[in-house]
């Protein structure tokens, strides 16, 4: 027997639970769905981990949130992060593991009150195949997915990478200290969200 077809009228009904934010937010990412899959990369020192942290801190008004910090673990630098973000004031919706395995984070998202968004930093490090990235979106399509990718030469580093931005509904370029949605979504096409004022001061002005 066939997978079901859709008409056009049962389309037109559906609904999505969407995220309504703000306007620093809607503006350049306008209200994708809360399960929406987000693809974010960006050279080193771009501001792309701040904007990561930024954004995983204000998804935390919508639902709890796991930070797969794989690349750089509990470090000095992580530590900072947290601290100058205020993730502290989620207490109790932000949680960060370091040493999941593929299925490990599979049971852990099986749970009961699991969380509702996972960031997984980086993909690379992870080490997962497109396939399992995949799979995770499909095993719990209510839960939102944000794979964050290591650049190289203005592109996703590997193949998986690659292949993942390709369907990401929420693709991000951080460079600049500024933050541009490639994606499906965004509220005002060219706008941008600004990670860090002054570094966005400094590179327009090429100041160290």
């Amino acid at each position: 027997m066939g997978k079901r077809a859709y008409s056009p009228k049962e389309i037109a009904v559906k609904t999505y639970n969407c995220i309504e934010w703000e306007d620093k937010w809607k503006g350049p990412f306008g209200s994708p769905p809360v399960n929406e899959t987000w693809f974010i990369c960006g050279q080193s020192a771009s501001g792309k981990s701040s904007f990561v942290m930024q954004l995983v801190k204000r998804l935390c008004q919508f639902g709890r949130a796991l930070y797969l910090s794989y690349e750089e673990g509990i470090s000095q630098s992580f530590q900072e992060r947290t601290m100058r973000f205020k993730m502290n004031e989620e207490q109790g919706r932000f949680r960060v593991v370091t040493e999941d395995t593929y299925d490990e984070l599979v049971a852990r998202l099986a749970k009961p009150k699991s969380a509702k968004f996972v960031i997984i930093d980086s993909i690379q490090v992870a080490g997962w195949t497109y396939e399992q990235a995949v799979e995770l979106t499909k095993k719990f399509d209510k839960k939102c997915f944000i794979f964050v990718s290591q650049e190289e030469k203005g592109q996703p580093m590997g193949k998986p990478a690659k292949r993942l931005r390709y369907i990401a509904g929420m693709k991000i370029w951080v460079s600049g200290f500024k933050a541009y949605c490639q994606g499906r979504f965004t509220g005002d096409p060219g706008s941008y969200y600004t990670v860090w004022e002054e570094g966005v001061i400094r590179t327009s002005n090429n100041l160290p």
